[in-house]
């Protein structure tokens, strides 16, 4: 992260097709707001609404300034805010094996740079990969088997910034926002489903649980790498193929997408099921 607070905010600022100073501000402001918060959290455990307030208060500063002058409503805010908090926690979820997290963002920051170069933003596309160089290099002492950690600090301030570059992204040229959101939907369904699972069935969603279909497959019996994987495929062979059929066919993007989405939610289900039936007949095996 703090990598990224030295190379992002000031290319964001300054190279072609420029952001300007007040977006790179708010973006480092608000990335510092998370980060402090997560840090805190680390070290000494804070309730939900503290932690919450913060992060809804990161996310309108930087909505609000990419949103100034911007092509967009501002009756998108309210919207907006929410879709970040959301991120943030949703990207704090899904750290709870070896390099998966890190994986994710680099892949997704890749993605994410190539869209902005296809679009013309240059700015923004050298600022997100500053974020994958330091991912990259994060990633290789977290990966299996792990010798750092993100921690509240990395996860939440890495859900931040996958956030705001799709905001950005979407404020530069609609046609990426499609494909942006299809390369993050395995992290996106597989929080968003576990959750409301465990809400429905009345359980509180929002305490540590081991229901995440990454933690089902570690469960099962894979390893921390194997199950890594099952997300590195599925980002491969269908979120990434899906994201550039998007970008190229924008007038589909929003069905592509939803398809995507649905495909995701599929695999979670089929993945889940079979987790559980592997542990069930490892169970079975045992007592005989």
């Amino acid at each position: 992260m703090i990598a990224f607070l030295l190379t992002g905010p000031w290319c964001l600022a300054t190279m072609p097709a420029a952001w300007g100073v007040a977006v790179a501000m708010a973006m480092a402001l608000a990335t510092v707001m998370v980060a402090g918060i997560g840090w805190w959290d680390d070290h000494r455990s804070l309730p939900v609404l503290p932690r919450l307030g913060v992060q809804l208060a990161a996310c309108a500063l930087f909505a609000g300034a990419a949103l100034v002058g911007g092509a967009h409503s501002w009756w998108w805010f309210p919207v907006l805010v929410l879709a970040g908090a959301w991120s943030i926690n949703l990207h704090n979820f899904m750290d709870g094996i070896d390099g998966l997290l890190a994986q994710q963002a680099i892949f997704v920051g890749a993605g994410f740079a190539l869209l902005g170069y296809a679009a013309g933003q240059f700015a923004l596309s050298v600022s997100v990969a500053c974020l994958v160089a330091g991912t990259f290099g994060f990633w290789c002492f977290n990966r299996p088997r792990a010798s750092i950690f993100m921690g509240d600090v990395g996860s939440g301030t890495m859900g931040f910034l996958l956030f705001a570059f799709t905001l950005l992204l979407w404020e530069a040229d609609w046609r990426t926002l499609w494909p942006a959101l299809t390369l993050n939907s395995s992290f996106v369904m597989d929080a968003t489903l576990t959750l409301g699972n465990r809400y429905i069935k009345g359980r509180r969603w929002y305490a540590p649980h081991r229901e995440h279909l990454y933690q089902w497959l570690v469960r099962s019996g894979m390893s921390h790498a194997q199950g890594g994987a099952c997300y590195l495929i599925w980002n491969l062979a269908i979120a990434a193929p899906l994201a550039v059929l998007s970008w190229n066919c924008p007038d589909w993007g929003v069905t592509i997408t939803a398809m995507t989405y649905i495909a995701a939610g599929a695999a979670w289900m089929l993945g889940k099921r079979r987790c559980l039936w592997r542990i069930k007949h490892k169970a079975i095996h045992v007592t005989t």
